[in-house]
């Protein structure tokens, strides 16, 4: 373990060394350029995360919760009598069978609705609707909303922060092309003397 945590500890000791602008003489002013864009991306990743979390989390906790009104307000339950026996089965807590349920305007409707197992046919079962009659489910829980807010909030940083190391990697590939242009033109300056014939 010891040894380990020396060996991690070594390899964070070259990586902060190899990013720190000093005036080595042996490093090149596009490895300079580099330390500073990975510099640059990682003061953008800790100012922009969290704001970028606080606005959609912000975002998403509004539209929730308009969503969550609406559905209250718009979405009835209404008793559903069921049409055929649920059938009896020893691992499943219910099924889908057909049932008919009346509408908030008053019309007649007719759907697959989920029962309890062993309800029979004429049983009732509560079901949720929209003013129209279709089947809609349980409205939106104001006790869930923070839950998707902060959900968001977390997925708007996971985003944000691929969005910055996607752009890091970009700007490696193009100064390592840099790079490696330089190094050819060094090596064709100095690789003919090394090589010729005295």
């Amino acid at each position: 373990m010891r040894g380990r945590l020396a060996v991690v500890a070594a390899w964070a000791v070259r990586v902060v060394r190899g990013l720190w602008p000093d005036h080595n003489p042996l490093r090149r002013t596009i490895d300079r350029v580099e330390a500073v864009v990975v510099a640059g991306l990682a003061v953008v990743f800790l100012a922009g995360a969290p704001l970028a979390a606080v606005a959609v989390g912000h975002y998403a906790d509004h539209h929730a919760s308009r969503t969550a009104a609406a559905q209250r307000a718009a979405w009835h339950q209404v008793p559903a009598k069921l049409l055929t026996t649920v059938p009896t089965s020893g691992y499943e807590d219910g099924a889908t069978v057909s049932a008919r349920w009346t509408a908030p305007d008053g019309g007649r409707r007719t759907g697959m609705i989920p029962a309890p197992t062993a309800a029979a046919a004429g049983a009732t079962v509560m079901v949720w609707v929209d003013e129209a009659g279709r089947l809609t489910g349980p409205p939106l829980q104001p006790s869930l909303v923070p839950g998707q807010a902060m959900m968001a909030g977390i997925f708007a940083a996971l985003v944000f922060a691929i969005i910055v190391v996607c752009a890091g990697l970009l700007a490696h590939v193009a100064l390592d092309q840099r790079r490696l242009g330089a190094w050819g033109a060094q090596w064709r300056a100095t690789g003919p003397q090394w090589t010729s014939q005295p």
